[in-house]
């Protein structure tokens, strides 16, 4: 199993994300090439998604030689992908390899850097648009976006997903980098969400930007910067 239980988050370990994740880190990697990273290393963190925590099924198949029996995962039609906007996207667009006929909602939300982190060490979050579908009991609802860092937009983009909202059966945090602080603050907010990364960082520097980290993943993506 290539999901392993690490505290706080389960870790992807997968030889293919870690080596994905290699390329987003070097600072060498240009605009396109990270671009094609996060769609990669989404759709990878999809199969692992379905691979350590969905369910498969025996079902009877005929062949054009004879009738056998195959496995078929459960639950495919039951997927709703929140797209943290922006740096989400990229990420989004390889889990959407994984889960194809995924409900899809967006969530625009950012941290007011200008306003410094609080005693507590998180941001105030700006929430710009909303836009979810319906989530059920039966539903397993992925919220991704790249980066975790204190956790201060996830824990409102949660809020957003989660108010007004039927539990779902499975609620994932997916991201490419965490730091440890971050994944405590949500992982406390919201025990019933499991934290799934990537890789978790050594820290978060004054600014609050994740250390050894990636840089700004959006910036990155989309050569705003």
């Amino acid at each position: 199993m290539t999901i392993e239980d690490r505290g706080d988050a389960k870790l992807l370990t997968h030889a293919l994300a870690q080596d994905t994740l290699s390329k987003l880190r070097d600072v060498e990697t240009e605009q396109v090439g990270f671009r094609k990273g996060l769609v990669k290393l989404g759709r990878i963190c999809g199969y692992e998604i379905i691979d350590g925590a969905m369910e498969t099924e025996y079902v009877s198949i005929e062949t054009p030689l004879t009738e056998t029996t195959g496995q078929r995962v459960k639950g495919l039609d039951d997927v709703v992908i929140i797209n943290v906007l922006r740096a989400a996207t990229p990420f989004v667009e390889g889990l959407l390899k994984a889960f194809p006929r995924a409900k899809q909602g967006v969530i625009s939300a950012g941290r007011d850097e200008e306003a410094g982190r609080g005693e507590d060490g998180s941001f105030p979050i700006t929430i710009d648009y909303v836009k979810l579908p319906e989530i059920r009991e039966k539903d397993t609802v992925i919220v991704a976006d790249p980066m975790l860092a204190t956790g201060s937009t996830m824990c409102a983009v949660l809020d957003e997903v989660l108010e007004e909202q039927s539990n779902p059966e499975d609620l994932f945090v997916l991201s490419a980098v965490s730091a440890p602080e971050g994944l405590l603050r949500v992982g406390d907010e919201f025990d019933e969400a499991d934290l799934l990364t990537v890789a978790i960082d050594d820290e978060l520097n004054d600014e609050g930007f994740i250390v050894p980290g990636l840089g700004d993943a959006g910036d990155r993506a989309f050569r705003t910067q």
